[in-house]
Protein backbone atom coordinates (compact mmCIF):
# COMPACT_ATOMS: atom_id res chain seq x y z
CA UNK A 1 0.00 0.00 0.00
CA UNK A 2 1.32 3.46 -0.94
CA UNK A 3 0.61 6.17 1.62
CA UNK A 4 -0.38 9.61 0.28
CA UNK A 5 1.63 12.54 1.57
CA UNK A 6 0.86 16.25 1.47
CA UNK A 7 3.52 16.38 -1.27
CA UNK A 8 1.30 14.21 -3.47
CA UNK A 9 -1.61 16.60 -3.02
CA UNK A 10 -0.10 20.06 -3.37
CA UNK A 11 3.24 19.30 -5.02
CA UNK A 12 6.73 20.48 -4.04
CA UNK A 13 7.89 23.87 -2.81
CA UNK A 14 9.42 25.06 -6.05
CA UNK A 15 10.52 27.76 -8.43
CA UNK A 16 8.24 27.84 -11.47
CA UNK A 17 4.59 27.53 -12.47
CA UNK A 18 4.20 23.79 -13.09
CA UNK A 19 4.99 20.76 -10.95
CA UNK A 20 5.34 18.48 -13.97
CA UNK A 21 7.02 20.83 -16.44
CA UNK A 22 9.14 22.85 -14.01
CA UNK A 23 9.72 20.99 -10.72
CA UNK A 24 9.82 17.64 -12.51
CA UNK A 25 12.29 19.01 -15.04
CA UNK A 26 14.55 20.36 -12.28
CA UNK A 27 14.54 17.04 -10.44
CA UNK A 28 15.27 15.11 -13.65
CA UNK A 29 18.25 17.36 -14.33
CA UNK A 30 19.55 17.09 -10.77
CA UNK A 31 19.11 13.30 -10.70
CA UNK A 32 20.85 12.95 -14.07
CA UNK A 33 23.77 15.05 -12.82
CA UNK A 34 24.14 12.68 -9.85
CA UNK A 35 24.07 9.63 -12.10
CA UNK A 36 26.66 11.17 -14.43
CA UNK A 37 28.75 11.83 -11.35
CA UNK A 38 30.70 14.95 -12.30
CA UNK A 39 30.40 18.45 -13.69
CA UNK A 40 29.52 18.06 -17.37
CA UNK A 41 31.22 20.19 -19.99
CA UNK A 42 28.51 19.67 -22.58
CA UNK A 43 24.95 18.35 -22.56
CA UNK A 44 22.21 17.80 -25.14
CA UNK A 45 18.55 17.81 -24.12
CA UNK A 46 15.98 16.08 -26.33
CA UNK A 47 12.52 17.11 -25.12
CA UNK A 48 9.51 15.09 -26.25
CA UNK A 49 5.79 15.73 -26.72
CA UNK A 50 4.30 18.05 -24.06
CA UNK A 51 7.75 18.88 -22.71
CA UNK A 52 8.65 20.06 -26.20
CA UNK A 53 5.36 21.82 -27.04
CA UNK A 54 4.64 23.73 -23.84
CA UNK A 55 7.94 23.51 -21.99
CA UNK A 56 9.18 26.96 -22.97
CA UNK A 57 6.16 28.63 -21.38
CA UNK A 58 6.58 26.63 -18.19
CA UNK A 59 10.34 27.07 -17.87
CA UNK A 60 11.13 23.42 -18.60
CA UNK A 61 14.35 24.40 -20.36
CA UNK A 62 15.54 26.58 -17.47
CA UNK A 63 14.49 23.92 -14.96
CA UNK A 64 16.23 20.96 -16.51
CA UNK A 65 19.38 23.00 -17.19
CA UNK A 66 19.32 24.28 -13.61
CA UNK A 67 19.10 20.72 -12.32
CA UNK A 68 22.15 19.79 -14.38
CA UNK A 69 23.92 22.74 -12.76
CA UNK A 70 23.09 21.29 -9.33
CA UNK A 71 20.14 23.53 -8.36
CA UNK A 72 17.15 22.01 -6.54
CA UNK A 73 13.47 22.87 -6.90
CA UNK A 74 13.50 25.74 -4.37
CA UNK A 75 16.65 27.43 -5.69
CA UNK A 76 15.97 30.96 -6.96
CA UNK A 77 18.91 30.63 -9.37
CA UNK A 78 16.73 28.42 -11.59
CA UNK A 79 15.29 31.59 -13.17
CA UNK A 80 18.78 32.49 -14.38
CA UNK A 81 19.99 29.03 -15.42
CA UNK A 82 21.18 30.21 -18.84
CA UNK A 83 23.39 32.87 -17.28
CA UNK A 84 24.84 30.44 -14.74
CA UNK A 85 25.53 27.88 -17.47
CA UNK A 86 27.46 30.54 -19.38
CA UNK A 87 29.46 31.43 -16.26
CA UNK A 88 30.31 27.75 -15.74
CA UNK A 89 31.19 27.40 -19.44
CA UNK A 90 28.67 24.60 -19.86
CA UNK A 91 27.77 24.03 -23.51
CA UNK A 92 24.18 22.94 -24.03
CA UNK A 93 21.56 22.56 -26.73
CA UNK A 94 17.87 21.68 -26.90
CA UNK A 95 15.96 19.61 -29.44
CA UNK A 96 12.15 19.53 -29.54
CA UNK A 97 10.59 16.30 -30.77
CA UNK A 98 7.30 14.45 -31.01
CA UNK A 99 7.13 10.67 -30.63
CA UNK A 100 3.90 8.84 -29.82
CA UNK A 101 5.63 5.99 -27.98
CA UNK A 102 7.31 8.34 -25.50
CA UNK A 103 5.75 9.58 -22.26
CA UNK A 104 4.04 13.00 -22.68
CA UNK A 105 6.65 14.69 -20.45
CA UNK A 106 9.88 12.95 -21.37
CA UNK A 107 13.48 13.81 -22.13
CA UNK A 108 16.75 12.24 -23.17
CA UNK A 109 19.79 13.87 -21.57
CA UNK A 110 22.97 13.14 -23.47
CA UNK A 111 26.44 13.82 -22.13
CA UNK A 112 28.71 13.75 -25.21
CA UNK A 113 32.34 12.68 -25.15
CA UNK A 114 35.16 14.73 -26.66
CA UNK A 115 34.45 13.35 -30.15
CA UNK A 116 30.74 14.16 -30.01
CA UNK A 117 29.64 10.59 -29.35
CA UNK A 118 27.43 9.57 -26.41
CA UNK A 119 29.43 9.24 -23.21
CA UNK A 120 26.20 8.69 -21.28
CA UNK A 121 22.50 8.88 -22.14
CA UNK A 122 19.79 9.16 -19.50
CA UNK A 123 16.09 8.92 -20.36
CA UNK A 124 13.50 10.26 -17.93
CA UNK A 125 9.81 11.08 -17.47
CA UNK A 126 8.08 13.72 -15.37
CA UNK A 127 5.17 11.86 -13.79
CA UNK A 128 3.25 14.81 -12.31
CA UNK A 129 3.29 16.46 -8.90
CA UNK A 130 7.06 16.82 -9.13
CA UNK A 131 7.58 13.05 -9.23
CA UNK A 132 10.05 11.71 -11.79
CA UNK A 133 11.21 8.42 -13.27
CA UNK A 134 14.63 7.65 -14.69
CA UNK A 135 13.45 5.22 -17.36
CA UNK A 136 16.75 4.38 -19.01
CA UNK A 137 20.52 4.58 -18.69
CA UNK A 138 22.59 4.06 -21.84
CA UNK A 139 19.71 2.19 -23.48
CA UNK A 140 19.05 -0.10 -20.51
CA UNK A 141 15.53 0.10 -19.06
CA UNK A 142 15.33 1.33 -15.47
CA UNK A 143 12.60 2.44 -13.08
CA UNK A 144 14.26 4.81 -10.61
CA UNK A 145 11.90 7.25 -8.87
CA UNK A 146 14.13 8.96 -6.32
CA UNK A 147 11.84 7.96 -3.45
CA UNK A 148 14.57 5.71 -1.98
CA UNK A 149 18.35 5.94 -1.85
CA UNK A 150 19.58 4.06 -4.89
CA UNK A 151 22.73 2.16 -5.83
CA UNK A 152 23.35 2.18 -9.60
CA UNK A 153 25.92 -0.18 -11.10
CA UNK A 154 27.16 -0.65 -14.65
CA UNK A 155 29.39 -3.70 -14.96
CA UNK A 156 30.43 -6.65 -17.07
CA UNK A 157 27.90 -9.44 -16.68
CA UNK A 158 29.29 -12.49 -14.90
CA UNK A 159 28.17 -15.08 -12.39
CA UNK A 160 28.06 -14.04 -8.76
CA UNK A 161 27.82 -10.24 -9.07
CA UNK A 162 24.36 -10.05 -7.48
CA UNK A 163 25.45 -12.27 -4.59
CA UNK A 164 28.62 -10.24 -3.99
CA UNK A 165 26.86 -6.88 -4.02
CA UNK A 166 23.88 -7.98 -1.91
CA UNK A 167 26.29 -9.58 0.57
CA UNK A 168 28.13 -6.28 1.07
CA UNK A 169 24.80 -4.52 1.57
CA UNK A 170 23.67 -7.15 4.06
CA UNK A 171 26.84 -6.65 6.10
CA UNK A 172 25.66 -3.11 6.80
CA UNK A 173 22.24 -4.30 7.96
CA UNK A 174 20.51 -2.27 5.24
CA UNK A 175 17.33 -3.62 3.70
CA UNK A 176 16.78 -3.79 -0.07
CA UNK A 177 13.47 -2.24 -1.12
CA UNK A 178 13.70 -3.29 -4.78
CA UNK A 179 16.28 -4.59 -7.21
CA UNK A 180 16.49 -4.76 -11.00
CA UNK A 181 19.12 -6.15 -13.37
CA UNK A 182 19.27 -5.92 -17.14
CA UNK A 183 21.80 -7.01 -19.74
CA UNK A 184 21.86 -6.98 -23.53
CA UNK A 185 23.85 -10.15 -23.89
CA UNK A 186 25.46 -12.75 -21.66
CA UNK A 187 28.85 -11.62 -20.33
CA UNK A 188 28.42 -8.16 -21.84
CA UNK A 189 27.60 -4.83 -20.19
CA UNK A 190 24.79 -4.89 -17.62
CA UNK A 191 23.00 -2.44 -15.33
CA UNK A 192 21.83 -3.10 -11.78
CA UNK A 193 19.69 -0.69 -9.74
CA UNK A 194 19.06 -1.32 -6.05
CA UNK A 195 16.69 0.85 -4.00
CA UNK A 196 17.61 0.78 -0.31
CA UNK A 197 16.06 1.82 2.99
CA UNK A 198 19.11 3.97 3.74
CA UNK A 199 22.22 5.21 1.96
CA UNK A 200 25.27 2.94 1.91
CA UNK A 201 28.41 4.09 3.75
CA UNK A 202 31.42 5.18 1.70
CA UNK A 203 33.41 2.15 2.88
CA UNK A 204 30.91 -0.24 1.31
CA UNK A 205 30.90 1.75 -1.94
CA UNK A 206 34.69 1.47 -2.13
CA UNK A 207 34.42 -2.29 -1.66
CA UNK A 208 31.87 -2.53 -4.46
CA UNK A 209 34.13 -0.48 -6.75
CA UNK A 210 36.90 -3.03 -6.18
CA UNK A 211 34.77 -5.90 -7.51
CA UNK A 212 35.91 -7.13 -10.95
CA UNK A 213 34.75 -5.23 -14.05
CA UNK A 214 32.75 -2.50 -12.30
CA UNK A 215 32.46 0.32 -14.83
CA UNK A 216 30.25 2.72 -12.88
CA UNK A 217 29.10 2.88 -9.24
CA UNK A 218 26.71 5.59 -8.04
CA UNK A 219 25.37 5.84 -4.48
CA UNK A 220 22.57 8.44 -4.58
CA UNK A 221 20.44 9.82 -1.75
CA UNK A 222 16.67 9.96 -2.20
CA UNK A 223 15.45 13.12 -3.86
CA UNK A 224 14.26 15.73 -1.42
CA UNK A 225 10.61 16.69 -1.49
Amino acid sequence: MRYISIFDIIGPIMIGPSSSHTAGAIRIGLFSRKIFGKNPKKVVFKLYNSFAKTGLGHGTDKGILGGILGFDVSDARIKHSFEYAEKQKLEYSFEYLSMDYRHPNSVDIIFPDETGGELMKISANSMGGGEVQISGIDGFSTDIRGDYPVLILVYKDRQGVLSEVSGLIQEQGINIASLSCERREKYKEAVMTICLDSILPDKTIEEIKKLPDMYLVRNIERLQE
